[in-house]
């Protein structure tokens, strides 16, 4: 489980595909240090399993399956390329995200990444399977990164970011047309599939 706080950045030294898989190889920087094999890590806010670690070079590695690689945009990465890192959160320290657990529901694509005075304005398009799992002023997951969802179109999201997030995370290196991955909240997907529970069995019973 996550928060959607990005804690850092680190840089992909290679995706190699390994069949119908993949290695991926970061360089954590610091917090490689602060790893264990085994551990899990978002990595733009896709749960992935530390399966080689060395602490000194602070490089990280990741086996990546088919599935993930199909669902995820992490397919995309290039030597050099920026992606936000969040360690699973800890029993007893400060919530202050929401639930993330980096489980990617779909990609999309950034239709507009603009400044506007200090501000930074983010519109992503809304998949169609997946349009009313967010509402204004709710949250959603954007390459793990826990955001407000300012406004909501019939098919796109648009989220404000600050000078901070723009600068911790890897949103300083994105431009429109970049795929990034979604992860909904958690809540609205339970009440989608109630309703849709109780609309079934109504149904059936009539």
């Amino acid at each position: 489980m996550f928060t959607g706080l990005v804690e850092t950045t680190g840089q992909v030294i290679a995706l190699e595909t390994r069949g119908e898989s993949a290695r991926l190889t970061l360089d954590a920087g610091p917090l490689a240090a602060e790893l264990a094999l085994g551990e899990s890590l978002a990595v733009n806010g896709c749960c992935l399993t530390v399966a080689e670690l060395d602490a000194r070079s602070g490089r990280a590695g990741f086996d990546l399956l088919m599935q993930t690689l199909k669902v995820t945009s992490l397919g995309d990465l290039q030597p050099g390329s920026l992606v936000n890192l969040e360690r699973a959160m800890a029993l007893g320290a400060r919530f202050g995200g929401h639930f993330v657990q980096g489980h990617v529901d779909a990609t999309a694509r950034i239709l507009d990444w603009s400044q506007h005075g200090q501000d930074h304005r983010l519109e992503v398009e809304l998949p169609p399977g997946h349009r009313g799992l967010v509402i204004p002023k709710g949250s959603i997951c954007l390459d793990g990164i826990s955001l407000t969802a300012a406004e909501v179109g019939g098919g796109s999201v648009t989220c404000w970011i600050i000078p901070h997030t723009r600068a911790v995370t890897h949103l300083r290196g994105k431009k429109a047309g970049d795929r990034v991955n979604v992860e909904f909240d958690m809540l609205g997907k339970y009440v989608r599939e109630l309703m849709r529970a109780g609309s079934q069995a109504a149904g059936a019973a009539s």
